[in-house]
């Protein structure tokens, strides 16, 4: 087989998620052209990729180091392996952060705004452009996280966001991450409407629309969401994110701690009390149907963490303590009166069966 025809089937072979089968294959296809600078590029691209799919960080930056050493101010086509996509990666891959993150971020972008200032497709603009506003938001996240001590952060991220609604003005991305801006401002209102408008961009697509923001990008959206107190909103997010990837421990999460803040948005204690004396399904009260979903959700984001071997150890825990407290509460409404269906009874120790046999073994005894 040609190089050429090597390097098609490992790109498709990524494309359609067999990234272990690609590997070997963009490898050869790397071996044989390794003294061509130029025609080792989209090589070093796609391995860069294959190893980020894989999960091999180490690899894939240095992969795309090696590529960035070749076409320093992408000037080569993109067709050629060229162009602004390999040093987005190491901004996002890279080991210093901060500084050095905006570095890459900024050599991209002046790529980008070249490429669109040179394109007469209008395609290609409009992709470019997306591209082009998702790295000004990156250097803005930079700026909120690893730089917010530098005195000029503020006025940058105002500076970096209106470029991004600029050049982008119907993708969310940039909305939302004005919204993060704003609510780091405490200007909560102006947030909510930023997420508001954000969503309306693509809530009504099917999931595989590219107008749809990555799995990640979602994520974070939500907690953003329940951070300005758009719970409702927040769930809406979450129940979608899960019907795509039902494995994701962060999803679970978050719909969980979601409809708990709903149950305790919900509660009213003389409801609550009515729909105990009356007799009335757990349903018939949205306060403890939220706090059942919510325990719901938490357990089976941690039975996921265990499974999964998920690393993030302050989610568990406070999805433990989420699931203590709700175990309490529900114990205390279940106890005021039993059998009423409010609650479920499996942290009684009993099953139905267990619970039969008791009955029998209390009416011989008497």
């Amino acid at each position: 087989m040609g190089p050429s025809k090597l390097l098609t089937q490992a790109e498709e072979l990524l494309r359609t998620g067999r990234a272990d089968e690609a590997l070997p294959i963009a490898t050869s296809f790397l071996a044989r052209l390794q003294r061509d600078r130029l025609q080792t590029l989209p090589a070093l691209n796609l391995l860069g990729e294959i190893n980020l799919e894989l999960g091999n960080a180490d690899k894939a930056r240095n992969y795309f180091l090696a590529a960035a050493h070749a076409d320093p101010d992408g000037s080569i086509p993109e067709s050629q392996g060229g162009g602004a996509e390999k040093l987005l990666w190491l901004a996002q891959l890279s080991e210093e952060g901060g500084q050095d993150s905006v570095d890459w971020f900024e050599r991209g972008a002046v790529i980008l705004r070249r490429i669109i200032a040179a394109t007469g497709d209008v395609e290609v603009g409009k992709e470019k452009r997306k591209k082009l506003s998702e790295a000004l938001c990156g250097i803005i996240e930079v700026y909120m996280t690893d730089l917010s001590w530098e005195t000029d952060a503020e006025v940058k991220c105002e500076s970096l966001i209106t470029e991004a609604l600029l050049v982008a003005p119907h993708s969310p991305e940039p909305l939302q991450t004005l919204a993060s801006i704003r609510i780091s401002q405490t200007r909560i209102q102006e947030a909510r409407k930023a997420l508001a408008d954000s969503i309306s961009l693509w809530k009504h697509l099917p999931p595989e629309d590219t107008g749809v923001p990555d799995f990640p990008t979602r994520i974070s959206l939500a907690r953003l969401l329940m951070e300005v107190e758009m719970e409702e909103e927040a769930l809406e997010v979450v129940e979608r994110l899960v019907t795509e990837d039902d494995q994701s421990v962060e999803a679970w999460y978050l719909g969980g701690w979601c409809l708990y803040l709903l149950g305790e948005k919900r509660k009213n204690p003389q409801d609550t009390e009515a729909v105990m004396h009356d007799g009335k399904q757990g349903e018939d009260n949205l306060h403890l149907t939220a706090l059942v979903s919510s325990r719901d959700w938490l357990r089976q984001s941690l039975t996921l963490y265990e499974m999964l071997e998920y690393e993030d150890e302050r989610l568990r825990d406070h999805a433990e303590e989420l699931v203590d407290g709700l175990d309490a509460q529900l114990r205390e409404y279940d106890s005021k009166d039993e059998g009423d269906g409010l609650v479920d009874r499996e942290d009684d120790g009993l099953n139905e069966e267990e619970e039969d046999e008791e009955e029998d073994h209390e009416m011989d005894e008497s």
